[in-house]
């Protein structure tokens, strides 16, 4: 739906290269708890709102692209420390758009910005939610300075319990070095 300013609101489906070409944005809040795949690599409950935008511009060389901008912060689990801290998402990403496949083909071959296949209807919910996976770490840390757990070589020793190998060395007659012969 079309709002004040020629603005485009809503979280549903929409023409990306109409969008583009009409220079219209589309701008919204959501929890991110309601975006499956994101909502996996949370810590914490409650709700997590996310704002987001989508505008329609082109790049440098007038090839219609969406600028996707996510601001927000999401609660992660430290994988050092095992506490929740939260993660500042300010992200700003240009999408090419192609029109086709071999359109796809030939913009991700010649350029380095990331290309997004246009062809059909794009939903909202998925490409802010592939955006936001792309911003968040793959192993979550506070950071250097920040993390309250122990240092990873301040963790206590472990014992460990004996193998089947270590009886078998037991078993061994001790070597013998081999004394040169002299002629």
């Amino acid at each position: 739906m079309v709002g004040q300013g020629g603005k485009l609101v809503g979280e549903g489906d929409f023409d990306a290269l109409r969008l583009a070409g009409q220079r219209q944005s589309l701008g919204g809040s959501l929890d991110v708890r309601t975006l499956p795949r994101a909502a996996e690599r949370l810590a914490d409950d409650g709700p997590v709102p996310l704002a987001w935008r989508i505008v329609g511009t082109s790049d440098a060389v007038g090839r219609p692209a969406l600028e996707v901008a996510l601001e927000g912060r999401v609660p992660l689990e430290c994988q050092r420390c095992l506490q929740v801290f939260f993660w500042p998402v300010q992200q700003r990403t240009l999408l090419l758009l192609a029109r086709d496949e071999a359109e796809l083909a030939r913009l991700d071959d010649i350029d380095e910005h990331e290309v997004l296949l246009a062809a059909a209807p794009l939903a909202v919910r998925a490409l802010v939610e592939d955006e936001l996976l792309l911003t968040l770490p793959y192993v979550p840390r506070c950071g250097d300075g920040r993390c309250e757990g122990a240092p990873v070589d301040a963790a206590p020793a472990v014992a460990r319990a004996p193998t089947a190998f270590a009886a078998l060395a037991g078993l061994h007659p001790p070597a013998t070095k081999k004394q040169k012969r002299s002629n």
